[in-house]
């Protein structure tokens, strides 16, 4: 009987280790699903009233420097600056991954100062619509991410609206590629127009 013991004890010291490891993962993954998810920001173009928060993704971080450089320089390259702001847009607004919740709309920063709300309120009805709450890290469900735009095609043409005309605003055709294909759309169309020292998005289609 002894020698049968002493031929289980190895196991039953396996077992509990894993039992052991088991619980403390289960731990700190409750402790981290208790953390509110904070904001900061970490960078701004202040001039152009940009900014950089700390949760947004590597590619949305990386065309923030090249905005950053290109704001920077003494003559700027339009065409390069609409360019830019075209795929930084889309990259905050079709991330649903790293909105906090549907009120949490991505963006907002590039649109037309006067058609902020209505931009808001329309993608909390449509496009973010059924996005969980993440605010304690606990979200499970699946959202996209983009992880690439490429400019297809930009040009110069008029734009005319009730409040706006712009002989030389923007347009620009873009393509989209995820991180996983969830279904959101890969091609948009963007009208950028002259506002103040900014490019600013009226349109998307």
């Amino acid at each position: 009987m002894k020698k049968r013991r002493l031929k289980t004890w190895p196991v039953v010291v396996a077992l509990v280790f894993i039992i052991l490891f088991i619980c403390i993962i289960s731990i700190i993954k409750s402790l981290n699903s208790g953390k509110i998810i904070k904001t900061e920001t970490i960078d701004s173009i202040k001039k152009y009233n940009y900014s950089l928060n700390n949760n947004e993704s590597s590619y949305y971080k990386k065309l923030f420097f090249e905005l950053e450089k290109e704001l920077n320089k003494d003559k700027i390259d339009e065409k390069q600056y609409a360019s830019i702001i075209s795929k930084m847009f889309l990259t905050d607004f079709l991330s649903l991954e790293y909105a906090i919740n549907k009120n949490d709309v991505g963006g907002v920063n590039f649109v037309y100062s006067d058609y902020k709300d209505s931009f808001i309120a329309k993608a909390k009805d449509t496009i973010y619509a059924n996005i969980e709450n993440n605010m304690y890290k606990d979200r499970t469900q699946k959202l996209p991410r983009v992880t690439k735009v490429n400019i297809k095609k930009i040009e110069q043409k008029e734009y005319t609206s009730d409040i706006i005309n712009d002989e030389k605003a923007y347009y620009v055709i873009c393509d989209i590629k995820y991180k996983k294909d969830l279904s959101y759309p890969k091609r948009a169309s963007l009208i950028l127009v002259h506002h103040s020292n900014k490019l600013e998005i009226v349109n998307m289609k």
